[in-house]
């Protein structure tokens, strides 16, 4: 039984620390917006506005894609 729990803990640790996406070091909102939420996939990520707006960024080069407005 001890045997059992070391392999699934050592497995827990390898497949939690494999592949962990980097997050970016500062994200730049447009004037006066504050994040209230974050996302993030293999390339991109996405932060919700206070005004309810979700914006989403590539993450290589941290440029503007898409924004979507929440009504």
């Amino acid at each position: 039984m001890i045997v059992g729990v070391v392999i699934v803990i050592g497995l827990l640790v390898t497949r939690l620390t494999r592949n962990t996406p980097v997050l970016p070091d500062q994200i730049a909102l447009p004037d006066g917006a504050k994040a209230t939420a974050f996302t993030q996939s293999t390339d991109w990520y996405a932060v919700v506005t206070d005004r309810n707006e979700i914006l989403i960024f590539d993450r290589m080069s941290g440029a503007l894609k898409q924004t979507v407005i929440v009504e």
